[in-house]
C-alpha cells in the first residue's frame, strides 16, 4: 500500500484544490483529510457520513461546588489563571470554579485539593468520520475550535484510512495534509511513501518550502515539489525549483494561475472535473509525473 501526502509550508497555496483533483484522477484510492484544524476537502468532495465517532483526548478540571470548601488552594497553584472565586448558589458560601476554556489539563489542582472536590474527566475534542464520496471512501475529522492534540487526531485519521484501504483492498491512500511544519504535519507525513509539497512563487512560499523540505530530509521521506500559480513570477519559480533539487526533492510540474479554480469551487467540483482547459492539463501532468517518479524510484530519500 502506498500513502501519498500533499502538504504545503503555508496555507493558501492551493494544496486542497490540487488534492481534490488528484482524488478525481486516482484509481482505487482511499482519501484522508488530515488538515483537522481547518478541514475543507469535504467542500469539494461532498462526503456522506457512514460512520461517526467522538474524538477524546486530554482532561480538564471541574470543581464540584457542593464539595468545595472555598480554601483557594487550587487557584493559588494554577499557573494558567483558570480558577476563579464564585458563590455557591444554594447557601451563598464562597467556592471556586474553573474556566474550561483556560484550563490546560495539568491536574495540579486535582492532586492538591484537600477536599477532593475536583473531577478530571477526559475531554471530547472533536469528531472523526468515515464517509463515501464520488471518488471513493474518505476518512476525515473536525477538531473542536480551540482544542489541542490535533496531532493525535491526525494520527487517528491516518490509521483509520489505512484500515479502510485494507478492508476495501485498495493499494493507495491519498492524504490532504495540514500546512506548516508543526506537530500535525509531522503526524501526517511520518512513514509516508512520498510527499508532494505545493508552494507558490512568493518570498514566503520559498521560505516555507525550505522548512518543509528540511522536515522531509529529517524523516527521510521522498519529496516532490509542485509550484502553483507559477506564471505570476517565472523567475522566482526557477529559483525555487533549483533550491528544491539542491534539497533532494524533484520538481514534478507547474500549475498556472487560472480563474477556472474558483469557478470549479463554486460548483463544488475539482478543477479536472469542471474544466477541460489548460489548468486541468497542468494538474494531470503533475499527478502523472509524481506517480511516474515514485514508480521508477526517481524520488530520492535525502540523507
Amino acid at each position: 500500500m502506498k500513502e501519498l501526502v500533499v502538504i504545503s509550508g503555508k496555507g493558501g497555496t492551493g494544496k486542497t484544490s490540487l488534492t481534490a483533483s488528484f482524488a478525481a484522477l486516482a484509481t482505487g484510492a482511499v482519501l484522508a483529510d488530515c488538515d483537522v484544524d481547518a478541514a475543507d476537502l469535504h467542500l469539494i468532495l461532498a462526503p456522506e457520513h457512514r460512520h461517526r465517532e467522538e474524538f477524546r483526548s486530554g482532561h480538564a478540571a471541574t470543581i464540584r461546588a457542593a464539595d468545595c470548601v472555598g480554601c483557594g488552594r487550587c487557584a493559588e497553584l494554577c499557573r494558567y489563571d483558570s480558577i476563579f472565586p464564585a458563590i455557591r448558589t444554594d447557601d451563598g458560601a464562597p467556592v471556586f470554579e474553573v474556566d474550561a476554556s483556560a484550563c490546560e489539563g495539568c491536574g495540579v489542582c486535582v492532586w492538591n485539593c484537600p477536599a477532593n472536590a475536583i473531577d478530571f474527566p477526559e475531554q471530547v475534542c472533536g469528531e472523526w468520520f468515515i464517509s463515501t464520496t464520488r471518488h471513493g471512501s474518505m476518512v476525515h475529522a473536525r477538531l473542536t475550535p480551540g482544542a489541542e492534540n490535533s496531532g493525535l487526531l491526525v494520527a487517528l485519521v491516518r490509521e483509520k484510512s489505512r484500515q479502510v484501504a485494507k478492508q476495501e483492498k485498495r493499494d493507495l491512500v491519498l492524504v490532504d495534509g495540514p500546512p506548516g511544519t508543526g506537530c500535525p504535519v509531522i503526524a501526517a507525513v511520518t512513514g509516508a511513501s512520498s510527499l508532494l509539497v505545493v508552494t507558490e512563487p512568493t518570498v514566503s512560499g520559498e521560505h516555507d518550502l525550505e522548512r518543509v523540505l528540511a522536515l522531509a530530509q529529517h524523516f527521510r521521506i521522498p519529496a516532490a515539489v509542485c509550484i502553483n500559480k507559477w506564471d505570476l513570477h517565472p523567475e522566482l519559480t526557477e529559483r525555487i525549483e533549483t533550491k528544491a533539487r539542491a534539497a533532494g526533492a524533484i520538481p514534478v510540474g507547474r500549475v498556472r494561475y487560472d480563474k477556472a479554480a474558483t469557478a470549479a469551487q463554486r460548483q463544488g467540483l475539482a478543477v479536472v472535473e469542471a474544466d477541460p482547459g489548460p489548468m486541468a492539463d497542468d494538474i494531470r501532468a503533475v499527478w502523472t509525473t509524481w506517480l511516474d517518479a515514485l514508480d521508477t524510484s526517481a524520488l530520492p530519500t535525502s540523507t
